[in-house]
């Protein structure tokens, strides 16, 4: 099943291999992205779907040195190669809006944007900056009422510049201990408003932005990506996450959204999901249910067989192999990924890895 066509929404897949987010730092210091960054995406349009990088909505969401981003023009215009190369290579491409919220450092925004979070608590770990190194991250100014309702028209203009720019749709980055997670997170979370203090209250911004965003492009353009129970970025379990992911699911499938993109981070030395989780989100959701987090070529076709997923995704293995999709069917072997050049900027250990002779990548 994992080389089978699959229909998402209104757009065709070759496959039902995903391209997971992986941030690059490929973009220059303003966040706009580069030419290598064509040639990468291009290089894997073999993949069914490709999810980008995360990409900041705002110049408030770039927190990290050289991601990019999508609120301005430059931005709009320089990823419109990029869409293009993948679209002329046959591929499809979401890209991935990531607000990153408190894990960030004033070094790496744009002059005048600030650092934000659902609560006014600084992140433990530090931020890496171009300018000065590794830096404590940044004390973040807790959003108000007012400008939460700001933060969700600025998702809207980045999804309707990703559609601009040619983008097959968006995923939202509602994982990973950034903007959304910070709502969604009751260990950080402890708002008073609209935004806190229950269960249906966390879940109450990634509502807002979902269904905003569905509405400006189409919900069938609109993907949401989650992981419950993940400790990244200061992030980890509490009480009633398993009932808050299955609500918050539920009013997901509702709105139609194209996907639901679940992380289990079991694979990077988090704890195990809780075994029924993964299908209990699915059927809560009721749509196109992806899976990732260290899968390889068995756990994934696996997954397919049985019904738990209806795509699945792949990270590291595609970062170091443009022609993953071949070398699977081939049974071949996999380059192994250079770990020192995941964050470093040029072409190195990006788009440099050897593919197979007489593969298309």
């Amino acid at each position: 099943m994992l080389f089978e066509p699959y229909t998402l929404g209104r757009i065709s897949l070759r496959n039902r291999v995903v391209m997971a987010p992986m941030t690059r730092n490929r973009a220059t210091a303003e966040h706009v992205p580069t030419p290598i960054m064509a040639t990468y995406y291009a290089q894997r349009a073999t993949i069914g779907l490709i999810v980008t990088e995360g990409v900041a909505p705002s110049a408030d969401g770039a927190g990290y040195a050289r991601i990019p981003g999508l609120y301005n023009a430059a931005q709009v215009e320089a990823w419109k190669p990029v869409t293009k190369g993948v679209h002329d290579a046959g591929g499809k491409i979401f890209a991935q809006l990531m607000h990153t919220g408190r894990a960030s450092h004033v070094n790496n925004l744009p002059a005048g944007a600030r650092v934000v979070s659902s609560a006014a608590v600084t992140l433990a770990d530090p931020i890496y900056t171009d300018s000065n190194g590794l830096q404590p991250a940044s004390a973040p100014h807790a959003l108000s009422t007012a400008e939460v309702a700001t933060v969700v028209q600025e998702f809207v203009a980045a999804a309707t510049h990703a559609i601009d720019a040619g983008f097959d749709g968006i995923e939202l980055h509602a994982a990973n201990g950034y903007l959304i997670e910070q709502f969604l997170n009751a260990n950080l979370n402890t708002r008073t408003d609209a935004y806190g203090g229950s269960a249906t209250n966390r879940n109450r911004f990634a509502l807002e932005v979902a269904t905003a965003t569905a509405h400006a492009i189409g919900a069938d353009r609109v993907g949401l990506r989650v992981s419950p129970h993940g400790g990244f970025n200061g992030m980890g379990t509490f009480d009633g996450v398993d009932e808050q992911f299955r609500a918050l699911a539920k009013d997901l499938g509702a709105l139609g959204l194209a996907y639901l993109h679940l992380v289990n981070h079991e694979s990077m030395g988090n704890p195990p999901l809780p075994a029924a989780l993964p299908s209990q989100l699915k059927e809560a959701f009721g749509g196109t249910f992806i899976a990732s987090g260290g899968l390889d070529h068995d756990s994934a076709e696996a997954l397919l067989q049985r019904g738990a997923a209806d795509l699945v995704a792949f990270g590291r293995p595609v970062l170091a192999n443009p022609d993953f999709v071949a070398r699977v069917q081939r049974n071949a072997a996999l380059n192994a990924p250079d770990f020192s050049t995941f964050y470093t900027p040029g072409e190195k250990g990006y788009t440099d890895y050897p593919v197979l002779a007489g593969s298309a990548s």
